[in-house]
């Protein structure tokens, strides 16, 4: 896609939310049931995914595990972004792969030490690019799809986040 192309397909949206900024607030939604088998059936939209134990924490490795999921909800979001901006500022990716590691001390979600963090430390996000950009250009292309990647600005910057519980009761 161009930039021409881009920007036409943004524009009515753009312009709406700027007249209606009440109509850019949107609430995405996942659901999942978890399962007796330590496992979470996640409906994504596309297709369901069963997520599970690390074999860190004891599973077995049949089940996608909900760290790689955030992980790849990063890199995800991250590669359509970096598109995004590169068709908008003009700028040719031959190629593109990205991809995020991040660290984690299963210790802390086992409970086994109570100073182990739960959750990750540090998570790395990388661009390999094939291009013939500026360093200038690559520069501005990576600090706006740092600004403009959805995943990665929650991460940055943690949103409020509130828990909620309702119970049904069991008939006999």
């Amino acid at each position: 896609m161009n930039a021409d192309e881009l920007k036409a397909m943004q524009a009515p949206l753009k312009e709406q939310y700027k007249t209606n900024p009440g109509s850019a607030m949107i609430t995405l939604r996942a659901r999942g049931r978890a399962t007796e088998r330590i496992a979470c059936k996640v409906e994504t939209g596309r297709a369901l995914v069963e997520a599970g134990l690390h074999p860190a924490t004891g599973g077995d490795g049949s089940f996608a595990c909900s760290g790689d999921m955030l992980l790849e909800a990063l890199v995800a979001c991250a590669g359509v972004t970096l598109r995004a901006v590169a068709s908008a500022i003009g700028v040719n990716l031959t190629d593109a792969v990205v991809s995020a590691e991040g660290d984690l001390d299963f210790r802390g979600t086992l409970g086994v030490a109570k100073e182990a963090p739960v959750g990750f430390q540090r998570i790395r996000l990388a661009f390999a690019l094939t291009t013939d950009a500026t360093e200038e250009q690559l520069a501005t292309l990576i600090r706006l799809t740092e600004r403009y990647c959805v995943v990665y600005q929650t991460l940055r910057n943690a949103p409020e986040i509130s828990v909620s519980r309702n119970t049904i009761a069991e008939t006999a």
